[in-house]
């Protein structure tokens, strides 16, 4: 199909950016990689009367190191993250998590801010992002405002920014000498994921002192579960406690049924993926 007509702009500045969102209201619509927006433009389940192109933005590109935390530019592509040197060793669950995101083509256009922007569950960095406690830095025309990962998935496809607001960059948390994996369960290989676990542990004389355990496609955002943390931290890094643990997998969440796994199953598979992440993680 053909999308509707809309107006175009390709703004050079954040500043101007920030500007046409405003003037375009609610009917504007971000482009960044346009890995997502497009299809839907062409499907038109959106009709926006202005795109806002930012691929002109290149001060929003680029992973750069900050002191205790990583500074992701919103416009940096999934290859990119993926490769760069200072995710690899301060943050090294995104990396991995990006290694499985849809195929090389949609890596080298998709951006990692867009990603995070357009808000699907079933997308395989929200839930490392909420692991990690990152938080987004959002611009508008009063400023700039620091959103917290666990306040800014609002729900499918909604998030905390405004309209007339862009998210610029990502603070990411270092956390240096931490294990990591992602463990994604899908029926075909480049899918969404049905249900993935994104795991980060920190592992000191044979135990565990810390835990980050964030779910993806089990709810309307991304969720961590507390309960696993929880019963990781203090234990013996053995196989015993983290399959203990798993078991609290799906504790408080109340998991989607749809046309790939009803409910139930989506609970199964949190609690096998979750003791697979975990496991890695310690391994690693």
């Amino acid at each position: 199909m053909i999308p509707a007509a809309f107006d175009y702009i390709a703004p050079t500045t954040v500043d101007e950016a920030v500007r046409a969102l405003a003037a375009g209201g609610e009917d504007a619509k971000v482009m960044a990689g346009g890995q997502s927006l497009i299809p839907v433009l062409r499907m038109r389940l959106a009709a926006p009367t202005l795109v806002v192109d930012l691929s002109g933005l290149t001060e929003l590109t680029g992973v750069h190191d900050d002191g205790d935390s990583l500074r992701i530019g919103a416009m940096t592509t999934h290859y990119e993250v993926q490769r760069d040197p200072l995710v690899r060793e301060h943050a090294r669950l995104l990396c991995l998590a990006t290694d499985t995101v849809a195929d090389p083509q949609v890596r080298h256009r998709g951006t990692f801010g867009g990603s995070l922007a357009h808000a699907d569950p079933a997308g395989d960095l929200l839930a490392p992002a909420l692991a990690l406690d990152a938080v987004m830095v959002c611009a508008g025309p009063s400023g700039t405002r620091e959103v917290p990962a666990a306040q800014f998935f609002l729900d499918y496809f909604t998030t905390a920014l405004a309209p007339d607001e862009l998210l610029t960059h990502v603070k990411v948390p270092k956390l240096t000498g931490w294990g990591a994996h992602y463990e994604k369960f899908n029926r075909v290989a480049q899918a969404w994921s049905i249900v993935a676990v994104a795991a980060a542990v920190q592992v000191s004389g044979g135990r565990i002192t810390a835990a980050r355990v964030g779910l993806t496609n089990m709810a309307s955002t991304p969720v961590r579960a507390r309960g696993v943390e929880e019963a990781l931290v203090g234990q013996e890094a053995t196989a015993e406690a983290i399959t203990a643990a798993a078991t609290h997998a799906a504790e408080g969440v109340d998991p989607p049924s749809d046309n790939n796994a009803d409910a139930d199953y989506r609970s199964h598979l949190a609690r096998v993926l979750t003791e697979r992440a975990v496991t890695a993680a310690v391994s690693a």
